[in-house]
Order: C-alpha cells, then sequence, then structure tokens
C-alpha cells in the first residue's frame, strides 16, 4: 500500500509540472515550470509538410522534412513527434523562456506560413505561510505570504466560500494581507498560484474575544467593540439590596410545601367530621345502655280472720319507678335487697 501511495504522489508531482500549450495560433502565450516540462502544440501533423523549422532566438532548434528529423540542437532533452505536431521540452531552464518562431516551407522553398510563440518559465509555489494577529479593537489581521513561486496571485475563501467586502474590514480578496471583522471566524484558506502551480494553506480562526454594545447609561449612548473579559460598560449599576434570587428549584419546594400544608389540614378535617359524625351516631346507644330500670317488689299482705272480707275491698299503690342515668360501674353481688311499696287499705 505504501509502495502505491508513493507512486501515486509521484505521478502527481510528474503531472504538476507538466505543462500544455497550444502554439497554433499566431501570438500564443505558453507557461512551463521551471524544472518541469512544456508540451508546445505545433501543427496538427507534420507528415504533409515538405519542410519546417523551428527557431528560438533566431537560431533553428529543430527542422525537419514530412516525418524526417533534420536537426534538434536540444535533443538530449526534448522530442518531436511528428504525427501530432508536438514538441516536448523536458528539464526546463531560464534559457528555455523567450520566443519562438516556427516557419513552413514548400518544396520550392517558399515560405507559406510564420507563426510565433511566447515560452514564460516560471519558478512553482513550494509553499504557503498563513499568519494571524488580533488588533486592538477585536479586528483580525491575516497575511498570506508563498515560498519560492514567480508572479503568485492570492485568493481568500472562509469555509468554502470567496470572501466579501462584508466580511473585510481592509483589503480585498486578491491581496495577501486581510483585515477581517469582529465577528468573522470559521475555516480559512489562502490560495497562492502562478501559471504553473496553485498551493494553498488553511487555519481554524475565531474572534478575538470582542463583543459589540449599544446601550445608554446616564444619558450617553455606548456603541463600541469592547473586550468581553475587560467589560465594564452597558452594565446596570448595583444596589445595596441584594435581590433574592428565586430559581425554579425554590418556586418548586414553596409550592410543594403549600400543597403539604393544604394536604395535612384537609385530612385533618375529615377526620374530625368523621369522629363528630360517630359520636353523633354511638350516644343513643349508650344513652340506652346507661339506663338502669329499678322495679317495685309489691307483696299484699292480709291479716288473719278477715281474709275473704278484705280480698274485696285490697287496694295496690305502687311504688315509683326510677331511671338511673349514672355511668354503668360494675356491682359485686350482694345480698338480695327488697324494696316494698307502702300498701293502703281502702275503706
Amino acid at each position: 500500500m505504501q509502495a502505491v501511495i508513493g507512486l501515486l504522489v509521484m505521478l502527481l508531482r510528474v503531472s504538476h509540472g507538466v505543462e500544455t500549450c497550444d502554439g497554433r495560433q499566431n501570438g500564443s502565450q505558453c507557461y512551463g515550470a521551471l524544472g518541469g516540462t512544456v508540451v508546445l502544440q505545433l501543427m496538427d501533423s507534420a507528415s504533409e509538410i515538405f519542410k519546417y523549422q523551428l527557431l528560438s532566438n533566431r537560431t533553428v532548434l529543430l527542422a525537419g522534412r514530412k516525418n524526417q528529423i533534420v536537426s534538434n540542437l536540444i535533443e538530449d532533452r526534448s522530442s518531436f513527434t511528428p504525427s501530432n505536431g508536438t514538441f516536448r521540452i523536458n528539464k526546463l531552464s531560464w534559457t528555455d523562456g523567450g520566443e519562438y518562431t516556427l516557419e513552413i516551407f514548400d518544396s520550392n522553398g517558399k515560405r507559406l506560413e510564420q507563426r510565433t510563440l511566447h515560452l514564460t518559465i516560471q519558478a512553482p509555489v513550494s509553499s504557503v505561510l498563513l499568519v494571524s494577529e488580533c488588533l486592538s479593537q477585536g479586528e483580525m489581521r491575516v497575511s498570506c505570504s508563498s515560498e519560492g513561486g514567480d508572479s503568485p496571485q492570492y485568493s481568500w475563501t472562509l469555509d468554502g466560500h470567496t470572501l466579501t467586502d462584508a466580511q473585510l474590514l481592509s483589503g480585498n480578496n486578491e491581496s495577501n494581507n486581510i483585515t477581517l471583522k469582529q465577528d468573522v471566524s470559521g475555516q480559512l484558506v489562502c490560495s497562492a498560484r502562478n501559471n504553473v502551480s496553485s498551493v494553498s494553506k488553511k487555519e481554524k480562526i475565531s474572534t478575538c474575544g470582542f463583543i459589540f454594545i449599544n446601550c445608554t447609561i446616564n444619558m450617553t449612548h455606548i456603541s463600541q467593540w469592547v473586550l468581553e473579559a475587560n467589560n465594564t460598560l452597558c452594565i446596570e449599576p448595583t444596589t445595596t439590596t441584594t435581590p433574592t434570587t428565586v430559581t425554579t428549584a425554590d418556586n418548586l419546594t414553596i409550592i410543594a410545601g403549600v400543597l403539604s400544608a393544604l394536604v395535612i389540614l384537609l385530612v385533618a378535617g375529615v377526620v374530625v367530621v368523621c369522629a363528630h359524625k360517630k359520636k353523633e351516631n354511638n350516644k343513643p346507644k349508650e344513652e340506652e345502655d346507661e339506663q338502669e330500670l329499678t322495679y317495685a317488689d309489691v307483696r299484699v299482705m292480709q291479716r288473719p280472720g278477715r281474709q275473704m272480707q278484705q280480698k274485696e275491698e285490697v287496694e295496690v299503690e305502687y311504688g315509683q319507678v326510677k331511671i338511673s342515668k349514672q355511668p354503668r360501674q360494675a356491682i359485686e353481688p350482694a345480698v338480695d335487697e327488697c324494696v316494698y311499696a307502702k300498701v293502703r287499705r281502702g275503706r
């Protein structure tokens, strides 16, 4: 796996150094990376062209007839393919840059066509350095610099989108030094590129700890960015009496206490009512149980000798019956007592 990844990296590096340029139009502008490769498309095909030659700085660099290459001054690091008309130059150096002229002749030696192209050699951008710093009012200055690149151009994105003027306090999306506004944060990416390379650097940025305040204190309006940690503005003055902070938990506790008291009072009331009703229901029964009846023991006494005569004249007077409401007490067994009623004889 590591070998495969290494091979892919090598291929990417090689393809990164290869530039292709269409030189079939007169005045074409071509670019090549220093140390890399450039492929110049000179013609569609050389098979039907009787004679052609490519000059660099008035020196014949390449000459040929149809499919035959007559001369090539940089044969050790270049090649020409007549079938597709491409001229490949490897290991580009600064001296390879300049103007190239292609001339085409017929069999009589008459020049039929002449075209020029300009090849510019540039050093590719090797790396990008991104530096950010917070300013006194909470802005953020960010600088982007490239190493080893010729004529680099810069661009910025935030969270995948191009930076807008609303996010920039100074600078623009194509400058290497910008100043971001106080509330800008996210994934910031700086890209440095030229015609032969492109490299980018990303950094996660956050605000510098500033907040925006907007209030009126003592008839004075305050509207500005301040460091949140040291903010003493737009804060209402505290009084000597410290207000009691009632939290949700305190409210729940108070409500629970009130409900508990109400439940206790309700239960107590129910108990009292039930006890009273029970007492009323049991009162007649208790009084009935506590009543004692005292009966009179009535006897008729007759005198001897006059029994028959008195029989008809006997009158009985009953004793008084008393009902006692005294509490029931345990009565010990005692000797029978008789209560006699007065008996009067009527005359």
